[in-house]
């Protein structure tokens, strides 16, 4: 896998580019977020799409009752087992999201010039003239001029199936808009943008405390997406809630950049948060289009300096159709990973488009060339220049485990971790060999009863750049005598070997607890 890294920046034989890419059992370093839906909540769908390279499922709430979530995550937990592949579990909230409500499902055609009203008054039926919405607020919040999207499932740029209005009026409660083109919308809801205006409604809804304290709770949720993350505090709220949830107090929140005021305290969230999910649909309508690659860029660069994962969304738009992606789509994905992102994350292409599992499968292998020509040893000259001295303990152990693989070429980096802390700083540093996280799990009580943990720390690891989790025997703890240790590294050579990673003569880096001390050891394996 090392062996063939090349960089851009160096001359490379055009014809080398046509050679086919050898089959990896890690597709691709970058990590997949498929979102579950209509045409992805079988078993078998589902279990192609993990064969494919799908790490961490999505469910998003802002369609689709608890029930036909469950549905579907059962599924989900049948794939599993089958495919013996293991996937994380996000939660997306609906959040401060603004709905067209259209009850009789009838489809609407706007032209363009025509003037249409949008009220808060949800009795009365959508039409060509009056769109009923969600938010009683919006007069308050809007000026003449003002820019407003109508669109299903947000806004694929397509411009025959989203609709740009300019507000012209406020009449009371109601906003009266002139249409900017035509379109046709259909379906039972379409999502509404106000571009720049501040939207008086709470990040977690009630609804979403319900759909989280039952539906999360319940299934023991491994992420949550914090849709339309504006503040700091957002994410604090959030945490709160949370920790008065009994297992959900582990479950890793990720904050959803969707518009200026969330970029605007970008700095603060980041601090707060356990990762970063940019929304590009909505950040698209909300920044000129000019500014989005610049805002991606600084944005994935902060979170790979913090060493918390990057997640970019609306990558391949026309695979919701069609089998192929566009030449630009495919240059993007390929952009953002090159960029530093953590996860790609697929929502309509995987949710109500017609091939879900060719599309993971393509941003798969998009992923897997790009990380190939990765320049690591400026990112890691970079990254270690960010960080300063003195290094914490663990930083330093972190980047020098991470510096003695690329010097022997390991095939591997083994991490014992009980927290998966350590894991995620080798990982930080983004080596070009994959790192392998043991999670061993730590024995608790809530005076009731014992348990273990561990499953939670090793599934949140499926959205880091990387980093493969495997869970331990419990019965080998994370810092002990040499003699458990040695026989729970045995366990992860054996699994390195099966799954065609490490071969005999192969070295690798192996960082563990003893003792007090952490040790970053180097084995040259036999026949």
């Amino acid at each position: 896998m090392h062996s063939t890294h090349l960089l851009l920046e160096e001359p490379i034989r055009m014809a080398s580019i046509l050679e086919p890419s050898k089959p990896n059992f890690f597709p691709a370093m970058t990590k997949i977020v498929g979102t579950l839906g209509p045409k992805s909540r079988s078993v078998e769908a589902i279990s192609a799409c993990l064969k494919a390279g799908m790490s961490v499922a999505r469910f998003d709430f802002s369609w689709g009752d608890s029930e036909y979530h469950q549905e579907t995550l059962e599924n989900l937990k049948a794939a599993i087992k089958a495919t013996k592949k293991l996937c994380a579990v996000m939660l997306d909230t609906v959040g401060a999201e603004l709905q067209v409500v259209n009850k009789l499902e009838t489809t609407i055609s706007l032209k363009e010039d025509a003037v249409v009203t949008l009220t808060p008054h949800q009795g009365q039926e959508a039409s060509d003239e009056v769109l009923p919405i969600n938010f009683g607020g919006l007069a308050k919040a809007v000026k003449k001029g003002d820019t407003i999207f109508v669109g299903q499932y947000l806004f694929t740029g397509s411009e025959t199936t989203s609709v740009w209005l300019e507000v012209d009026k406020v009449n009371g409660d109601d906003v009266i808009c002139v249409v900017k083109n035509s379109a046709t919308l259909a379906g039972s809801m379409f999502t509404l943008h106000a571009s720049q205006v501040h939207i008086d409604m709470p990040t977690l809804t009630d609804k979403d405390k319900e759909v989280i304290s039952t539906w999360g709770v319940k299934n023991k949720i491994d992420f949550i997406s914090l849709s339309y993350t504006r503040h700091a505090e957002d994410v604090r709220e959030a945490r709160e809630f949370l920790s008065k949830l009994g297992d959900l107090s582990q479950t890793q929140i990720l904050a959803k950049i969707e518009n200026v005021e969330g970029l605007t305290h970008f700095d603060e969230i980041l601090k707060e948060a356990d990762g970063i999910i940019l929304s590009r649909g909505n950040l698209g309508i909300d920044l000129p289009p000019e500014k989005v690659f610049l805002f991606q860029k600084a944005a994935v660069h902060k979170c790979n300096m913090a060493g918390k994962p990057a997640v970019v969304t609306r990558v391949v738009d026309s695979m919701t159709d069609n089998l192929r992606p566009t030449r630009a789509e495919a240059t993007d994905v390929a952009n953002a990973v090159l960029d530093g992102t953590d996860a790609i994350l697929l929502g309509a292409e995987t949710l109500r488009g017609l091939y879900p599992v060719e599309t993971i499968s393509t941003v798969g292998k998009i992923c897997a060339e790009a990380g190939k020509v990765f320049n690591q040893d400026l990112y890691f000259k970079k990254t270690v220049k960010f960080v300063g001295e003195p290094m914490t303990h663990l930083e330093a152990i972190a980047s020098s485990a991470v510096r003695a693989a690329i010097k022997v070429k390991a095939s591997v980096i083994i991490c014992f971790t009980s927290s998966g802390r350590a894991a995620r700083l080798i990982a930080k540093y983004r080596p070009t060999m994959p790192v392998l996280s043991v999670v061993i799990p730590r024995l608790k009580t809530n005076q009731l009863k014992w348990s273990f943990s561990g499953a939670f720390e090793a599934r949140q690891s499926l959205i880091v750049r990387g980093l493969f989790p495997m869970l331990a025997d419990p019965r080998h703890p994370a810092e002990s005598n040499n003699a458990t240790n040695e026989s729970v590294l045995k366990v992860a050579l054996d699994h390195g070997k099966a799954s065609g990673v490490i071969k005999s003569h192969d070295r690798v880096v192996v960082c563990q607890k003893v003792g007090d001390a952490s040790v970053v050891k180097i084995i040259e394996l036999e026949d």
